[in-house]
């Protein structure tokens, strides 16, 4: 059995539902979910329809040939419906697992937690490499058989940096960049050629506590609430579509230690629920804002 998932984006009016389902029908599939939502303020309509299409026992080798034979024709039959309600969409094959590419500075807890993730199969993600400037995390990732590639950055070499990067990215097909605590900043031009493909995690305490040692002067403030924010990294550092969030209470009795160890287990929580929402297909942006859907 194959599962499809079919997202939309397009100007709100009447109709579009059941032009939907009338398709998928005329092309014998049977819908498993449907969600949808319109947005008064921008007279957008969001969709996303998951379906499936029952298959005869095949060998493996055919039966993958198969496959993506319906999804090209699949594609290639929904195209002149999307352009008549002037829709931007894709449709995914579920089976096909996205591959991901995690960027990593010092900080490993975010890192370990999606290697965790996708060995369990809780992630369903290829994670083809482990990119990072500094040596720390090799040991982690090398033990689970996952490439591990290192470059020191300077302000000197940060072009270098991100030219070996795209090259990476290139290589190993990644369609994800997942920021692991990657505690480095990517250019305008980067971020602009990855719109919607580069999700990063921060805690909650910016912009009111930069610098090195946030946990430190958020303690003195008496901070009652620890967060944090993944989003999709745009030009506009740390202000891109945020796809989840989340916060746990800060006691009086507790120290800079036990802030940092809750912070980062919020910062973990948080990063997985937003790449699960990516890679199942869930999040459309609208804007400067997502639709996520459950």
């Amino acid at each position: 059995m194959t599962i499809y998932v079919l997202n939309l984006v397009c100007p709100d009016k009447p109709g579009i539902v059941a032009a939907v389902s009338s398709f998928l029908c005329a092309q014998n599939m049977n819908i498993t979910q449907s969600n949808q939502f319109g947005d008064a303020d921008t007279g957008r309509f969001f969709m996303r329809v998951g379906f499936e299409k029952t298959k005869e026992k095949t060998k493996d080798k055919a039966n993958k040939k198969q496959t993506q034979t319906d999804i090209e024709a699949l594609k290639s039959a929904f195209a002149p419906l999307g352009e008549n309600w002037a829709m931007d969409w894709q449709i995914y094959d579920m089976a096909q697992k996205p591959r991901a590419l995690i960027l990593v500075s010092k900080f490993d807890h975010c890192l370990v937690d999606l290697l965790y993730h996708t060995q369990a199969a809780t992630l369903n993600m290829d994670i083809v490499g482990v990119f990072s400037n500094h040596e720390t995390t090799r040991h982690l990732v090398v033990r689970e058989n996952i490439d591990f590639h290192y470059q020191a950055i300077s302000a000197e070499t940060k072009s270098e940096s991100e030219t070996y990067l795209r090259r990476l990215i290139d290589e190993t097909g990644a369609e994800l960049l997942i920021l692991a605590r990657y505690m480095q900043i990517l250019s305008p031009a980067f971020c602009d050629n990855m719109v919607g493909q580069i999700i990063n995690i921060h805690h909650s305490f910016l912009p009111s506590f930069k610098g090195a040692v946030p946990y430190s002067r958020a303690y003195e403030r008496g901070v009652k609430m620890i967060g944090a924010t993944a989003h999709y990294v745009t030009s506009k550092l740390d202000e891109g579509p945020i796809i989840a969030q989340n916060v746990a209470a800060v006691r009086h009795d507790m120290n800079v230690a036990q802030m940092v160890k809750t912070g980062r287990e919020v910062e973990q929580t948080v990063l997985i629920q937003a790449v699960a929402a990516h890679i199942e297909r869930r999040v459309l942006l609208n804007g400067h804002k997502t639709v996520v859907f459950t």
